[in-house]
């Protein structure tokens, strides 16, 4: 079976997607981070990415992240 995932939000720093992330999955939501940054400690980790960085979250479970992420 595919997984279709869904965008949740956009960040404007890797560490904001990070800790969403976090949130997400502390509450049994699995999620990815995607953005154009290579590495988790590249240079935008903590500062502005100009194109975002996007948290996807499984599509059957986008309306319960939205409520835990906010």
């Amino acid at each position: 079976m595919t997984t279709h995932w869904a965008q949740l939000a956009s960040f404007g720093t890797g560490l904001e997607a990070e800790m969403a992330r976090q949130k997400l999955e502390a509450a049994g939501i699995p999620a990815l981070i995607k953005s154009d940054v290579s590495g988790i400690f590249g240079a935008a980790f903590q500062g502005v990415v100009p194109s975002g960085v996007t948290v996807s979250v499984p599509d059957p479970e986008l309306a319960r992240a939205k409520d835990v992420i906010g």
